[in-house]
């Protein structure tokens, strides 16, 4: 080996060393305190504020009132049933109580399916309302603290319920480790439960 291929190989390792050495003190030295990236949990935000936990709470009771009139329409139709068996088949009065039976059974149908659409249409409207909530604060908050970046980390849970479910998390978890990130949700909670009483869906 002659000295020129010397010379190449120890510049070289050299060089490897130093790059090495660098990463590794960077690496070493990304704090919370030094950091320029953020991150937040949109789950636990919507888990922890009280904006949430109101509206879950008011949905809960509206839901108990709607579950009331789908009771009172199925004990109607079991009171119908049981007046039409008392009743001659085919003769007048059975016909006109097998009609009322037949349009009070089309009427829990159709009950049941408003109030399911509405109920996915008003948690979507909320829904989107306190992420849109969430996203100025993070903005703000952001800017404030001179963060170049910041991220939605939501670990999966395992074990997933469905393959569905395991393609969504495979599709929206993006963010495999953010140690030494400046964690905003506890302080987007905050900002959050300061304005719950203007978030309306």
């Amino acid at each position: 080996m002659n000295t020129r291929t010397i010379f190449l190989v120890v510049l070289t390792t050299a060089a490897v060393l130093f790059l090495g050495y660098g990463f590794s003190f960077a690496g070493s030295g990304a704090t919370a305190a030094n950091s320029k990236i953020g991150t937040v949990s949109i789950r636990d935000v919507f888990r922890d504020c009280k904006a949430n936990a109101s509206y879950r709470e008011k949905a809960l009771a509206e839901q108990n009132t709607r579950s009331a009139e789908i009771d009172l329409l199925q004990k109607e139709i079991a009171a119908q049933e049981a007046g039409l068996q008392t009743l001659k088949p085919s003769s007048v009065d059975y016909m006109k109580q097998y009609e009322a039976l037949i349009n009070k059974q089309a009427q829990l149908e159709a009950k049941k399916q408003f109030l399911s659409q509405q109920r996915s249409f008003e948690d979507g409207q909320w829904t989107e309302l306190l992420y849109k909530e969430v996203l100025r604060i993070t903005k703000e908050l952001a800017k404030a603290k001179g963060l170049t970046a910041v991220l939605g980390v939501d670990e999966p849970v395992f074990p997933m319920a469905s393959t569905d479910e395991l393609m969504m998390a495979l599709q929206t978890h993006k963010v495999f480790y953010s140690d030494g990130c400046v964690n905003l949700t506890a302080e987007v909670v905050s900002e959050l439960d300061k304005v719950q009483l203007k978030l309306k869906p």
